[in-house]
């Protein structure tokens, strides 16, 4: 099957607007800010899509090899997602370094974005080449049903030390170790639970652009699909609200729904109507999609130099004079930074080098 270049796009857009909205001070837009508990935000949505394309993507890497779990596809996995694990716990180390923290392996943060997305990776590999395709539907059913009973049980919607989710990661890496500034790590082990069941969607959304053959046909299905998960979650708010930081089953389907609705839209724009051919907007975020580890790795290194050396203060400054309005301000210190991700990438891109981690 020719390479779909929307699915490219899709992980572009995702992880340009990882970087903006993790990069801006201040007084921010509200829609660039997480939701302080219940609720979505467009902000809580660029990490999801990314679980969700990272699932679709593991079907059609792992259909190179017909899914078969020989050593060397354990092996690749495994190396895989301990790599990410190390970038992970590097940048919580390096973030700590530039503030005299040379030493802080006894209060390093182990989990973050990184660390859920090894886990996630691994998690959703093992499960593709060692279970039958036809059961995974049922696991994602039964993860969202024994984490929304977790949920219920133990107080999971509590924002504080009662909850569950924080007892059973306290217990796990001790306190130290977890996210400080609010009592639930955003990225908890035990909350893992669920956005493995997030990631296998993806993988499931994989097999259906896989074994649908004409585009027309599979834009109809997947975006069907899409609608059905988003629903699907619209109804289960009304017994799970929607939270990014325990990653609650009615996210799962609503933020999941969106992503397959959104690729199902782009594959009709760019790979029907377009013919999969490059256009100035697909460029830009082809240069984050096919680099996109790389370009947020890089994005997340250079936050905490930029700000100890001054130079991120020094053109916050500049940015200030010429922006007054605080809010617009720190949205165009966001756009810089990812434009300064972009040039980087984009030198990579015209060189046909791709950092793989």
């Amino acid at each position: 099957m020719k390479r779909l270049l929307s699915l490219d796009i899709l992980r572009g857009i995702t992880v340009a607007g990882m970087i903006v909205v993790n990069n801006g001070y201040g007084d921010t837009f509200a829609p660039l800010l997480h939701s302080v508990w219940n609720g979505c935000t467009p902000c809580d949505l660029v990490f999801p899509f990314f679980l969700f394309i990272m699932g679709v993507s593991c079907y059609l890497s792992l259909n190179k090899g017909n899914f078969t779990a020989t050593k060397a596809t354990v092996w690749k996995i495994t190396k895989r997602a301990m790599l990410i694990l190390l970038v992970g716990w590097a940048i919580q180390w390096w973030n700590l370094m530039w503030k005299g923290d040379w030493l802080p392996f006894d209060h390093l943060r182990l989990l973050g974005v990184l660390p859920r997305i090894a886990i996630c990776y691994f998690a959703v590999s093992m499960i593709a080449i060692t279970v039958r395709h036809d059961y995974i539907k049922w696991i994602v059913g039964a993860l969202l049903a024994v984490y929304g009973a977790t949920l219920l049980l133990g107080n999971g919607y509590a924002n504080d030390e009662t909850n569950i989710l924080v007892i059973a990661d306290r217990a796990i890496f001790g306190e130290a170790h977890l996210y400080t500034k609010a009592p639930v790590d955003p990225e908890g082990f035990v909350s893992s639970i669920s956005a493995i069941a997030h990631t296998l969607i993806g993988f499931l959304v994989g097999k259906l652009i896989m074994q649908t053959k004409d585009n027309g046909e599979k834009v109809q299905k997947i975006f069907f699909y899409g609608f059905l998960l988003f629903a699907s979650g619209y109804l289960l708010t009304y017994g799970f609200e929607p939270n990014k930081r325990i990653w609650s089953p009615s996210y799962v389907l609503l933020t999941t729904g969106g992503a397959t609705m959104l690729l199902a839209t782009l594959i009709y724009i760019i790979d029907i109507r377009n013919g999969g051919t490059q256009t100035r907007w697909t460029t830009f975020f082809h240069v984050f999609g096919v680099n996109p580890l790389a370009l947020y790795v890089l994005a997340e290194l250079l936050e905490k130099p930029f700000k100890v050396l001054g130079v991120g203060e020094m053109y916050k400054n500049c940015v200030d004079v010429v922006v007054p309005y605080s809010y617009a301000a720190s949205l165009v210190y966001a756009l810089s930074y990812m434009l300064l991700m972009f040039a980087v990438g984009y030198f990579l891109y015209k060189k046909k080098i791709y950092i793989k981690l």
